[in-house]
């Protein structure tokens, strides 16, 4: 008898690490992606980009600009793919005023954070940011280095 494989994946499909180097994440949210059919196999084949993307809210509704998801040969015959195209994100209306208010704030904007999976659907974490300074990205970098380092040395002392 064949043994069947376990998938042993994880739910995440991409993390945004620029995002949190670059700012300092205030709140966090959930969104949904509006999605084509095409998009989704690509997601499923990790071939989506979202580093260099962010959220602009336009007639009150959020859309992800400049994420990038490659199209498969094979899933996207009949279809004119658009890889960079603006997607919608879904948010219920309090969500949205939430994030509007934050937005209107000086120096605050919207950047997304990670893609997953739940449930079959694709969601989106984005996080009302505000920009870091380099000095605070020295600091990151020098705490980072610290950390690693202490840990170095706990498992040194350990042998």
């Amino acid at each position: 008898m064949a043994k069947k494989k376990k998938k042993t994946s994880s739910n995440t499909i991409v993390v945004n690490k620029k995002a949190r180097h670059d700012y300092f994440i205030e709140q966090s949210l959930e969104a949904g992606v509006s999605l084509q059919g095409w998009e989704v196999k690509s997601l499923r084949d990790n071939k989506v980009q979202i580093k260099e993307s962010y959220v602009i809210l336009k007639n009150n509704e959020l859309f992800l600009f400049g994420s990038h998801i490659s199209p498969l040969n094979t899933a996207s015959t009949h279809v004119n793919a658009d890889p960079t195209r603006t997607r919608k994100l879904l948010l219920n209306r309090i969500e949205i005023n939430r994030i509007k208010d934050k937005i209107d704030q000086k120096g605050a904007t919207v950047v997304p954070l990670k893609l997953y999976w739940v449930r079959g659907k694709v969601k989106l974490e984005i996080g009302v940011a505000k920009g870091k300074k380099s000095h605070d990205k020295r600091q990151d970098i020098k705490e980072k280095d610290w950390q690693r380092d202490k840990q170095r040395l706990l498992k040194e002392s350990l042998k």
